[in-house]
């Protein structure tokens, strides 16, 4: 009888070795965790001047990171400062005094990094002039919100008057037919424009002449980096890398920039990475010694106190709670 039992005994047996050695191979295997969902908002349609943030969807960079980021365009119409705090975005691109104004009105929100060094916005005169201060007393051009940014730099460092300020309709038109006036500029766009009509202009970067603020910041939630500091410096990096791999070989996000941006073709894109490079934007100042993205506490009270010189902001704002080094004094990513 015994016998009989034998088979039925050695097939059930091996069935139920073989179903706990598969068990054992699976629990002794490591979980692959998902990677993080990142949703990034920039601040206008996409460009050069984006560049770093698509090189690093582009590139892997940020998959290598564990992240999974989607990169969403602002616009003329896109609060991202309301869709931040609103949680529609985890992080956006941001400007100092915007985030300083924030702090102001008691929105908990905060700046981890930063892509350049210096702002990009400055002024472009035709050519005939040669210096800022050459500018007293000349009609500029300059957009609604210049007036609690730059123009009371401007007006402070060099005397210049509101009776000299015009409105910008973003028409390069009356720029062209007058040659004593000036306008507000990016050194990518305007001048680009000049340059395609046969116009020989100059162009003045602010920060070269002192203007603090950084440009293109990252911003995020205080509970993002309460909570999850980790996936913050995780996009801070996986950002920067992106921008260092961008300036070096562009090709790989130029195509992303012009699926989300038709408009943007090759030539402006190609003049936008050699107005970076030459303006020094993401390699120089305090990157070109401690790395790439780096913030100090001496620009950002610059700006503090500018903006408070300038009625801008309110002298019992407390100023550091608008950005953290954390994220960026030991990157050490070298330009």
């Amino acid at each position: 009888m015994l016998r009989s039992f034998t088979p039925f005994f050695s097939n059930a047996m091996r069935r139920l070795l073989g179903a706990c050695a598969t068990a054992s191979l699976i629990f002794a295997s490591p979980l692959v965790a998902a990677d993080d969902k990142v949703i990034f908002l920039t601040s206008w349609f996409a460009q050069a001047e984006h560049g770093g943030f698509y090189q690093a969807l582009a590139k892997g960079i940020y998959k290598k990171y564990g992240l999974d980021v989607t990169v969403k365009m602002g616009g003329p119409q896109v609060n991202g400062m309301q869709l931040l705090t609103a949680g529609q975005a985890d992080f956006i691109m941001g400007y100092d005094f915007q985030v300083l104004n924030s702090i102001e009105k008691g929105l908990p929100v905060v700046t981890v990094g930063t892509s350049f060094q210096k702002d990009l916005q400055g002024i472009m005169t035709h050519d005939d002039v040669k210096s800022l201060a050459e500018l007293k007393g000349r009609t500029i051009l300059a957009g609604t919100t210049a007036h609690t940014t730059w123009l009371p730099w401007v007006k402070a460092r060099y005397g210049f008057t509101d009776s000299q300020i015009r409105p910008y309709t973003f028409n390069l038109q009356p720029f062209f037919a007058d040659k004593t006036l000036a306008q507000q500029a990016y050194p990518s766009s305007e001048p680009f424009q000049a340059m395609k009509n046969g116009m020989k202009v100059n162009f003045f970067l602010f920060a070269d002449e002192g203007y603090p603020p950084y440009g293109t910041t990252i911003v995020t939630t205080q509970k993002l980096v309460g909570e999850k500091p980790d996936l913050v410096a995780r996009f801070v990096k996986a950002s920067i890398e992106g921008w260092k791999s961008y300036l070096a070989d562009p090709a790989a996000a130029n195509e992303l920039i012009k699926k989300d941006n038709p408009k943007m073709d090759d030539e402006q894109i190609a003049y936008g990475v050699k107005r970076m490079q030459e303006l020094h934007v993401f390699d120089g100042g305090d990157a070109a010694k401690l790395g790439a993205g780096v913030m100090t506490d001496a620009r950002w009270e610059q700006s503090y106190k500018f903006m408070v010189g300038a009625g801008l902001l309110k002298a019992d704002t407390d100023w550091k709670k608008a950005y953290t080094t954390q994220f960026v004094k030991d990157l050490k990513i070298m330009p």
